[in-house]
């Protein structure tokens, strides 16, 4: 049973600062996209991986942030578009029709454990659709010109993450129904939703944080410190600062 994963890493975010796009920034000494694809490809449950990048980086990437640090011969990169729905777009057109499932995970999100991705993996073959996600921890207003307007139990609020999973034949419709219908969906979940699809929670853990922010990195820079120190870091970093790719 074939999964796929997909890591759309075609943005130029600069909010983590700089002049270098967050998923090439380092942390402790190794890009934050190797580190995500180190834990992706030697889960032991990923069969394929399409890496979609800024176009014309292509080269670069395969030079600074594949073999450098002996990833497995699982990757496949590919040019991405301008807005993350696009890239995800381009990324399942490459998906074969083997492709049982396909996994959906962020560039800068390189805290994804083995286990996480092999219980979403397995609620997406049991329910077709899977989402990691977390409990609420504060409380969420919503606002309409500045009132509040309503504040919703926590009870019933979850902020999502990725790894986002779907059955290959159901992602692609939700895509290509959102394309049709001029929808840009903030996460791949919300387009399977619109077809009526109940989408599978799985509980996740707040480490599993999204890079954006400097705030982030210093953080992420904290978490990857206690995973080290239990014997659960990635391979290990070098020094050396990649190169900017000429196209960025």
């Amino acid at each position: 049973m074939s999964v796929t994963a997909i890591v759309p890493a075609a943005g130029l975010g600069r909010r983590v600062g700089g002049d270098v796009p967050k998923q090439f920034r380092l942390l402790r000494g190794m890009p934050i996209l190797t580190r995500t694809l180190l834990n992706l490809t030697t889960s032991g449950l990923v069969d394929r991986l399409i890496l979609v990048v800024p176009p014309g980086t292509e080269d670069w990437c395969q030079k600074e942030i594949i073999t450098p640090y002996s990833l497995p011969p699982v990757i496949e990169i590919i040019p991405g578009g301008a807005e993350r729905q696009e890239s995800v777009f381009l990324g399942l057109q490459r998906a074969t029709v083997g492709t049982e499932l396909v996994a959906i995970h962020d560039a800068v999100r390189p805290f994804v454990s083995s286990d996480l991705l092999r219980r979403t993996i397995e609620a997406a073959r049991s329910f077709r659709a899977a989402v990691a996600a977390v409990r609420a921890t504060e409380t969420v207003k919503v606002v309409e010109s500045g009132f509040i307007q309503q504040t919703p139990s926590r009870d019933h609020l979850w902020i999502a993450q990725t790894p986002q999973i779907f059955q290959r034949d159901l992602i692609q419709e939700g895509v290509r129904r959102a394309v049709a219908d001029g929808i840009h969906g903030t996460d791949d979940a919300m387009l399977v939703e619109r077809l009526g699809v109940p989408v599978k929670v799985v509980v996740s853990y707040p480490e599993n944080i999204k890079i954006t922010t400097t705030e982030d990195l210093e953080r992420a820079e904290q978490i990857l410190s206690r995973w080290e120190d239990a014997g659960c870091g990635s391979a290990s970093v070098t020094t050396s600062t990649p190169s900017s790719p000429d196209a960025l």
